[in-house]
């Protein structure tokens, strides 16, 4: 691997771990703490939606969050050739 594409493949991974961080973010801090008392004044399956994010919904985010990453870092591998063979 050239060193070219090295930090090109270094780059497009810190782009994806940092998108993926600011959706955490978003979800799991200004949903549930900051944002939550707006969120309350929708429900979600009988519970406020500010609730639901506080209590629920930035796991579930964190863990579509997870499946999400190794679905696009397999691509960004097959991208810059550096992909397991299976």
């Amino acid at each position: 691997m050239t060193p070219e594409n090295r930090k090109a493949y270094w780059k497009a991974n810190l782009r994806l771990a940092l998108g993926c961080l600011v959706v955490w973010f978003v979800c799991s801090y200004l949903f549930g703490i900051l944002l939550v008392e707006q969120l309350n004044a929708i429900r979600l399956g009988g519970f406020k939606l500010g609730f639901w994010f506080a209590q629920q919904g930035s796991i579930y985010t964190f863990v579509a969050l997870i499946f999400f990453y190794a679905w696009r870092m397999n691509h960004i591998d097959q991208k810059y050739d550096v992909h397991e063979d299976d």
